[in-house]
């Protein structure tokens, strides 16, 4: 039988996986080996935004995940 923390399990596992490929990193695979010219950067804008929701919905990924475990 399913319950809702597997349905917001789904759907925050599926809306993390996009926001994570719609950020954008100036960089290729050279600077995974010290070849990219920046050294510091600052989220700024929808960036930053994209940023702190993926970090929502990962945390809201997680507790679905141990609710779901816990009182399933």
């Amino acid at each position: 039988m399913n319950s809702i923390y597997d349905y917001v399990t789904i759907a925050s596992g599926i809306i993390m996986s996009i926001l994570i490929l719609m950020q954008t990193r100036g960089a290729g695979l050279g600077a995974g080996f010290g070849g990219s010219a920046e050294i510091n950067t600052v989220r700024r804008g929808s960036d930053k935004t994209l940023f702190q929701l993926t970090i929502i919905f990962a945390v809201i990924f997680v507790f679905s995940i141990i609710l779901g475990i816990v009182l399933g």
